[in-house]
């Protein structure tokens, strides 16, 4: 569907209707499958004691990360969080150094340094995804504040959690971005849940960020984060109107993960009834329901499904047979300068990082 820019000032006042064209709905339905069996698989070597460190799925929270990135421009920018995969999957960043950077291997995204709570791909405008609660919120204000310094017209999206609307750095940066009309689209994926409590329980507002919006004078709507077409129309909407100048939004699509916190959470606090009502609303299944509902063919799905495991079977492979990182990798990208000179004067002994393929 295109995007109708002529009311690109207007204020956002509710989720964005309409209807999907069968290639866009296909392509979301294909980035939600990639998604979820690549989670799956991520788990699965989890517990094969080949993903190194913690990790933190978003199984049940792939319509989000679709919709939003069917909505973008390759050249816009991301920051995510440390649930950060099915982002990555979503722009697609290509899945075997993806998978062997989970795998701490030297042919990972970033050589086995990031592991799988700090991603990072540059070629794809994705900035960095945070551990640190609520980190992500003021930097992503800078990378949009440098497209409008540069007279660009690229747009910043910021993906976080409910948890992070009750750190200061989540009210600074709705602030600065309206003051400063930056082109940055603020998405918060309320999947209702903090590390182990529930949001509601610690906040004295209904929807914990689009509530909070309205003191800073932010447009905010909430939405139905697991419904893709919904997301990837309201996104459209918000990142045509900061495309155009006509300032930030902020997007709070409510969800559910389908897991724990991490790895390590079991969820026992969560009601029994609870999950299970949202089990019912898994995005994979609902949205598959509704494709079929307007006409393709199983059989067609079914076939989407069985290439999406063939290319994360060969990524695996790809993956697990990477070298483990030469040591000499810990003294690769680190700067006691923060990286100024880094950046502005090359030295002799970057020059040979370089060469060797050690440096960027």
């Amino acid at each position: 569907m295109s995007v109708d820019t002529s009311a690109a000032f207007a204020p956002l006042t509710g989720p964005v209707s309409g209807d999907v064209s069968e290639e866009t709905a296909l392509s979301l339905y294909r980035t939600m499958s990639t998604a979820r069996k690549f989670e799956k698989r991520a788990y699965d070597l989890f517990l094969q004691n080949l993903v190194k460190g913690t990790t933190h799925l978003g199984i049940g929270q792939e319509a989000v990360a679709a919709g939003v990135a069917a909505a973008m421009r390759p050249d816009d920018y991301s920051f995510i969080t440390y649930r950060g995969h099915n982002h990555l999957v979503a722009r697609g960043t290509p899945l075997a150094p993806l998978m062997a950077e989970l795998l701490g291997r030297d042919n990972g995204l970033m050589h086995g340094k990031g592991g799988s709570m700090h991603l990072i791909d540059a070629e794809r405008g994705i900035l960095g995804s945070y551990a640190i609660i609520g980190a992500q919120l003021v930097i992503a204000n800078g990378a949009a504040w440098s497209a409008q310094y540069r007279g660009t017209d690229q747009v910043t999206v910021c993906f976080f959690g409910d948890g992070a609307t009750n750190i200061g750095a989540f009210h600074e940066a709705l602030n600065f971005a309206v003051i400063w009309n930056l082109p940055v689209v603020f998405v918060c994926e309320n999947n209702l849940y903090m590390e182990y409590t529930r949001i509601d329980s610690v906040t004295a507002v209904q929807n914990p960020a689009a509530d909070r919006a309205s003191a800073y004078n932010l447009d905010s709507v909430v939405i139905d984060g697991n419904d893709p077409d919904e997301v990837y129309l309201t996104a459209s909407a918000a990142i045509a109107r900061a495309r155009a100048g006509g300032g930030p939004a902020l997007i709070e699509a409510v969800t559910y993960r389908h897991g724990g916190h991490s790895r390590a959470d079991p969820a026992k606090y969560r009601d029994p009834g609870e999950v299970r009502a949202w089990m019912e609303k898994d995005p994979m299944i609902t949205y598959r329901d509704r494709l079929i509902g307007r006409g393709f063919d199983p059989a067609e799905l079914d076939a989407v499904d069985a290439e999406i495991v063939a290319e994360i079977d060969a990524a695996t492979e790809e993956a697990k047979g990477g070298a483990w990182p030469d040591l000499s990798r810990l003294y690769t990208n680190v700067w006691s300068d923060g990286g100024h000179a880094w950046r502005t004067e090359p030295r002799a002994d970057q020059a040979a990082q370089q060469k060797e393929g050690l440096a960027p």
